[in-house]
């Protein structure tokens, strides 16, 4: 049986993302001939050649890419089993991989942290940015732990989803336009408004939303991040369509003004996890915390 060095993958690693094995050795603080002494080990060990050493680069080759792209979910891995390790023999309950979609409310994600930290102090989270989409495959892959996710989402044997959040949608506007109290596709259709980007579900609803008065208008901008969308409507350049509760914060704020969509347009979405015949504590405790901030 060929055993893998995890070092020596490492090293492979970094002269792809790198380049060169020079930085490679200096990123991994190693001798350069220790560098060249791990790919050669690891050529042998896989029988295939790996890189090819360029004048100014090294490029991989469709072997190598195939080690890179795999390698990567055997580093993490092994970083994920010495955290748990770690964390066991420190008494802490262990790390929850939490995906979070961009229409998830900015203001909301502190809060639920703070109630985590609280209630469970040995439990920590890891939040990363992902589509729900992504997400769903990475919870089935087992690479995330829960999702919040928007919905509906395909159904999927091993993922449990339960509805979470069902969140009025409004429209965010500079102060100083002559707006209606409530805003209308025909009105919104002739201005400058910003959205999310085309791949969420947020950009999709909004589409949606104008579609059914017969409008398919572009948006002045699409960002990914809520804090830019409401930038924009600050500073006087665009509308910004957006969960309430993302504008919370703007309510009173003089150089904005919010407006309710006529008709009225919510944002649904969901927590997903794998169903598992023996709950995770840690993962049951990040998602009764969840379940405290559904609506």
């Amino acid at each position: 049986m060929r055993n893998l060095n995890l070092d020596q993958l490492q090293t492979l690693v970094a002269i792809a993302d790198l380049g060169t094995f020079a930085a490679a050795a200096q990123a991994l603080h190693l001798a350069p001939p220790t560098v060249s002494l791990h790919i050669k080990e690891l050529e042998s060990r896989m029988q295939a050649s790996l890189l090819v050493r360029g004048r100014r680069r090294a490029d991989l080759t469709p072997a190598g890419e195939a080690l890179v792209q795999e390698g990567r979910k055997l580093l993490a891995a092994s970083d994920d089993l010495i955290d748990l390790v770690q964390r066991r023999a420190a008494g802490r309950e262990g790390m929850v991989k939490v995906g979070v979609s961009a229409g998830v409310s900015t203001r909301l994600l502190p809060l639920m942290l703070e109630a985590l930290a609280r209630r469970n102090p040995g439990v920590d989270i890891k939040l990363e940015a992902v589509g729900s989409a992504e997400a769903m495959l990475r919870l089935k892959a087992g690479t995330l732990d829960v999702a919040i996710v928007a919905s509906p989402q395909p159904a999927m044997g091993d993922i449990v989803l339960t509805p979470w959040r069902n969140d009025d949608m409004v429209v965010l506007l500079p102060a100083s336009w002559d707006a209606p109290e409530r805003v209308t596709p025909d009105w919104l259709a002739g201005r400058r408004w910003t959205s999310f980007a085309p791949a969420t579900q947020m950009h999709g609803l909004i589409a949606a939303w104008f579609g059914q008065a017969g409008h398919n208008p572009r948006p002045f901008l699409t960002m990914s991040y809520p804090g830019a969308l409401k930038s924009l409507a600050a500073a006087s350049q665009s509308a910004a369509i957006l969960p309430l509760e993302e504008v919370q914060d703007q309510l009173r704020s003089p150089g904005v003004q919010v407006r309710h969509l006529e008709p009225p347009l919510t944002r649904p979405m969901a927590v997903a996890h794998r169903r598992a015949p023996q709950p995770n504590r840690a993962v049951q405790s990040v998602l009764e915390v969840l379940a405290g901030f559904s609506n």
